[in-house]
């Protein structure tokens, strides 16, 4: 397959999309390598759950990882929390580009949970361009601003949208992302979302919001949707998708759906795939930092702590203690894990402070 005849899926949903993603990652990324794809994005909703496992399966599968999310934007500020005005916040595809990009990501993701939490996790504008170096961002789906505005009727609004999304995230990291389903409402408001993108000079980007997998696991995706919405397969009204387009696609399949008219989208999703750089290294240990007194450092403050507590727990302390207690402390500070045992510490600490029960793994049950 050549470069002009291939296709990366940017728009990938796995099982950790709860109750909405079917596709597990090593048959997300089986089925690239199968299909000859150099690359695949994974952009679960709200979430970075899956991040670690699917970068190690797709560099074992020989495809290049694309670590993104699939986040959700408020209509106001991340802060608003009004029924209706902000219980439905706009979908955008963030994707990292880099080791700032990731952790980009990470923060925002972080701050989505913690404080923009409002039925979904959130994020707005102001909090975007806080953390938009090393990003990547995409209109996303009918869910998106860009998309919604339009189907509202509201073009001067959607123009609008992109221009912010463009401005914060810079000149050639916001595409316009074109879908096609065969949903009817896609159709009707393809051409204004082409020709919005277009005139704008923002560049098109061709996804294909994948769900599952393989076709044949429409049926239950679908179960899965009703699980997720607390319905039946019977229900009037329950949210499920029209057609069974929503899987990981051949670039055959989607170079037919855009080939004649948009060629341009399908070679942008090469070029996005080649503006990632994004190397995760797992042979370091990678701990917050914790401080301690002038002077010391993780392990002698450990040791001193450790001291503390044997004179409290042991009396008299015998040289069977000390012996034991030097072994694990040699052993601990031999692997780095001094500064790991104080974090520890510090958060039980808290917990027993604020009556919270804790319990030891390896400890008999019950114990606290």
């Amino acid at each position: 397959m050549t470069a002009s005849d291939s296709f990366v899926h940017l728009h990938v949903h796995s099982e950790f999309s709860l109750l909405d993603g079917l596709s597990r990652i090593p048959d997300l990324t089986r089925r690239t390598a199968e299909l000859g794809m150099p690359a695949l994005a994974i952009t679960d909703h709200g979430a970075m759950y899956g991040a670690i496992e699917f970068y190690a399966a797709c560099t074992n599968a020989g495809i290049k990882p694309i670590i993104g999310v699939e986040t959700y934007v408020a209509p106001r500020s991340h802060a608003d929390k009004e029924a209706k005005t902000d219980a439905n916040p706009y979908h955008m595809i963030l994707l990292a580009k880099d080791a700032t990009g990731y952790r980009n990501l990470m923060a925002l993701t972080t701050k989505a949970h913690l404080d923009g939490y409002y039925y979904k996790p959130r994020i707005d504008k102001e909090m975007l361009a806080q953390h938009s170096e090393g990003l990547i961002g995409t209109s996303a789906c009918l869910g998106g601003e860009v998309l919604r505005r339009l189907a509202e009727g509201e073009e001067r609004a959607a123009r609008q949208a992109a221009d912010d999304y463009r401005s914060i995230l810079g000149d050639g990291n916001f595409f316009v992302e074109v879908q096609d389903h065969g949903v009817p409402e896609q159709d009707r408001l393809h051409p204004q979302l082409v020709e919005l993108a277009r005139g704008m000079n923002i560049p098109l980007l061709a996804t294909n919001d994948s769900h599952y997998t393989m076709p044949e696991q429409y049926e239950a995706h679908d179960l899965l949707l009703c699980i997720g919405t607390a319905s039946n397969l019977d229900t009037p009204g329950r949210l499920r998708f029209e057609t069974n387009e929503s899987y990981l696609k051949s670039p055959e399949q989607m170079r037919a759906l855009f080939r004649g008219e948009l060629p341009d989208a399908m070679d942008n999703t090469l070029r996005v795939a080649e503006m990632v750089d994004l190397k995760l290294q797992f042979d370091q240990l990678r701990l917050p930092h914790f401080p301690v007194p002038d002077g010391e450092t993780p392990a002698s403050w450990l040791r001193e702590e450790c001291e503390r507590g044997i004179a409290t727990r042991y009396q008299p302390v015998t040289d069977e203690v000390r012996h034991r207690l030097e072994y694990e402390l040699g052993v601990i500070e031999r692997m780095g894990y001094s500064g790991y045992f104080l974090i520890v510490a510090d958060f039980t600490r808290f917990a027993r402070e604020q009556g919270i029960m804790t319990t030891c793994r390896g400890a008999r049950r019950g114990a606290s």
